[in-house]
Parts: C-alpha cells; structure tokens; sequence
C-alpha cells in the first residue's frame, strides 16, 4: 500500500488564511504571527565524540520529565530554537505533555563551533548519537523527530540510512528540499532569490563570527567569503571542502534524501506545499518510490515551513496541530 495523500479528511487538511494564500506571503507571515516566544527553553550543552558540541533546547529540564515521550527538532538552514517554527512546536509538545528538544546543528545557537567543519543537508552522525545519548542519558520512552527545510531532508537522509535499527518510533518531515540541486537553481530566480540572500546573509554572518572565533577553522578566510554571491558558491567554497565533497553537485547529489526514501523502515510523514517557493516539482517524490511506512502529504498551498490558517483576527499555526495529532498514535499509546 502506498500512502501518498493528497486528498485527507477535513481535521487533518490545511485551509489558508483567507485571502492570504500567497506562498510568500504564508511563508513570511510565522515571523510576524509568533514573533513572541512563549517557552523559557532549558539550556544544555551536549559534548560531542569528537570535542565538538550541540546545543540542546529543552521545553523543560529533562531530569524532570524522563518518563514523558520525547520530540526532537531538527531546525532548517540556520535556524535555531529562535525560530517561530521551533519554538511554536516545542509548545505545543510540552502542552500535549511531551518533552521536546531542539538540537542545534553545530554552530546555529550563537557561539561558533570549535573545529574544522559545519553542518550540512546530509549530515546525519550528530542527529544519530544525540538519539543514542538520550536514550542512554534518559532512558527508553515513544521517541519522535520532526525536521523542517534543510532538517527535514538531513533527518529523511538518517531514517532512510538506518531502516529497522532507526531509534526513532515515528518521525515528520516539512518542508524538506528532498532533491538538494533543483532547490539551489530555484533559488537563483525570480522572487525566491530574495529568500537566497537572506539564507546567504545568515550564513556568511555566522561563517564570519566562527572565523573571528577560531581562525582557520574554514576553508576560506574573510575576504573569500565576503566575496560569495550565491548558496552555491557558499557550497562549493566551505560546505564541500569542509565536509570532504568534490564540490557543491558532488554535496547535492550525494546527501540529497529523495534516493534514500526506499528504506525508511519507520513510520514518516512528509509534508509539502505545492507552491513552496523553495522547492521545484521535483521534491515530489514518484508513488513507486515510497514504501508503506511513508504518509506523503502534498498541499495546494502553505509556502515554505508556513502553513497559517484561521481568520485574521485568530491566525492558526495548522502544523502546530497536525504534527502533535499525527504523532499522538506513537506517543500517546
């Protein structure tokens, strides 16, 4: 049986905010509508095998609710807990009476990261011992992940690499650019290269903190970076050579997740808008390619990780609701 869902029932649909069903504009609107964050997140900072570390934003402190099942976020390019996505969800599991985390991808909670490399859409060794390390530091309890944008696609990447031994009991994906190097060209037109420099912007700054911080620790220096005009060059200049790739189409074609769907093993949903202005027909995968454990959700509308509906004068974050109620069957029982 092959779940791809484009047709669901009407609790479970999504519904634009009326006259505001404009891609950029419900891709644009979670930044006005949760602009206050809400949750006072517990702070720790998880040592990595190799003396490098994440940084962990917890709903609550862990020591008191390890008996609670547990939501990992893996946050998009540059995001953070900051991000109106992360910190909307994580309410929304710690009102479920879920503990959730958001783990932080090397260098996006503030402080740079100490050693010769980033993160990047496939890399998926810090998402795979962190959910060991829970486990082992918190015991055993209905685990569930939820990665949105570039998180989506690393997190697709592990489930599809780890099949049955995944440690996850479900997980969902938004937003996910599930084919890395038509997103990078869509990107390069139209309106959406407005969306480029911005995520360029944000990744230079921080290239920029983390070579002030630890000199040499990229493969430019800052006159290099200063001069990078597109994400595939920011691609090709530092994602690859930090990370062993030929160059930027070798880093697409490689960590791209699309290939990797066959052998996802535990139960996924995938949720795409149709007119993601991030994304290309091509992220839609073909139904001969998805296996019975993948629920694929394609929307008419809902931009990029948006998705607002209700009425002006009480906006609705639906994905705050249909993750939580998607979830709930491996969760709650």
């Amino acid at each position: 049986m092959l779940n791809i869902n484009f047709n669901h029932s009407a609790d479970a649909a999504f519904r634009p905010l009326s006259g505001l069903s404009n891609a950029h504009l419900q891709t644009i609107l979670p930044r006005l509508i949760r602009r206050r964050i809400a949750l006072q997140p517990h702070w720790q900072r998880l040592t990595l095998p190799d003396t490098d570390f994440v940084d962990l934003a917890w709903s609550e402190d862990p020591a008191f609710a390890r008996h609670k099942p547990r939501v990992v976020l893996f946050h998009g390019l540059e995001g953070s807990f900051h991000s109106p996505y992360a910190h909307g969800l994580l309410r929304a599991c710690k009102e479920r009476g879920w503990l959730g985390v958001v783990m932080h991808f090397r260098g996006c909670s503030g402080e740079p990261n100490r050693l010769r490399r980033i993160y990047h859409s496939g890399e998926t060794s810090d998402a795979s011992y962190f959910l060991r390390w829970l486990r082992e530091e918190w015991g055993s309890v209905p685990t569930a992940a939820v990665g949105f944008s570039l998180g989506g696609n690393m997190l697709a990447c592990l489930l599809g690499e780890q099949g049955t031994s995944c440690l996850l009991d479900a997980a969902v994906v938004v937003s996910a650019p599930l084919m890395l190097e038509p997103c990078s060209l869509k990107l390069e037109q139209g309106f959406s290269r407005v969306y480029q420099r911005y995520l360029l912007n944000q990744l230079k700054q921080n290239a920029g903190r983390k070579l002030r911080a630890w000199p040499g620790t990229l493969p430019v220096d800052l006159s290099q970076l200063k001069a990078l005009k597109k994400l595939r060059d920011f691609d090709d200049a530092i994602t690859a050579r930090a990370h062993g790739f030929l160059d930027a189409t070798d880093y697409y074609r490689r960590c791209s997740a699309m290939p990797l769907l066959p052998g996802v093993a535990k139960p996924l949903l995938i949720i795409h808008a149709k007119d993601d202005p991030f994304m290309t027909s091509e992220v839609i995968p073909a139904a001969d390619l998805l296996p019975s454990s993948v629920t694929y959700q394609l929307t008419e509308y809902g931009g990029h990780v948006g998705f607002v509906g209700g009425t002006l004068r009480k906006p609705q974050m639906w994905l705050e609701q249909r993750i939580p109620q998607w979830l709930s069957t491996w969760l709650d029982n």
